[in-house]
């Protein structure tokens, strides 16, 4: 059914949001995909200190215990409690607030000035609209126009 991930993903998000806070980290996001014939319930986790294999543990225990409980997901699938990883995708507004002053990976939609990927420092971010400051320049792009925007840690890297 059309809508059914994000709705399924949102009643999630509504359960782990306070499991994550007794745990003492963030909620980054939450995912329900589809991946050949399984489905996945992604719940992501964030802490400025890191998420540890304890701290998914204490998400993932009592949020399957609850999900079992409530039984609103119709299909099977796969309930995988992880970090955001070092390249984390930001798609919401408190992502891109907190990432201000990293550098981005922004893969476009449709070309832009004859290309589709641009590399910089997130300068800012105001009404779906963020700005990233690139070697050759400032662009700003709408979320809507992008296929991701990642953390790029992968230029730290090359940099240290």
């Amino acid at each position: 059914m059309k809508g059914e991930k994000k709705n399924t993903a949102a009643m999630v998000y509504e359960l782990a949001k306070p499991l994550a806070e007794k745990a003492g980290v963030d909620l980054w996001d939450v995912r329900f995909e589809k991946e050949g014939a399984s489905w996945f319930l992604r719940v992501i986790l964030d802490s400025p200190e890191g998420i540890t294999f304890t701290d998914c543990e204490n998400v993932s225990r009592p949020l399957s215990d609850l999900l079992d409980e409530k039984d609103f997901i119709e299909q099977s699938y796969y309930l995988e409690v992880s970090s955001p990883g070092l390249n984390r995708e930001l798609k919401k507004e408190e992502h891109f607030r907190t990432c201000l002053g990293e550098e981005v990976l922004v893969k476009l939609i449709r070309p832009f000035e004859g290309r589709r990927e641009f590399s910089g420092t997130l300068t800012g971010f105001d009404h779906g609209e963020f700005t990233v400051l690139c070697e050759e320049g400032e662009y700003t792009f709408s979320l809507q126009e992008c296929s991701f925007v990642k953390l790029n840690d992968d230029a730290q890297l090359m940099e240290e």
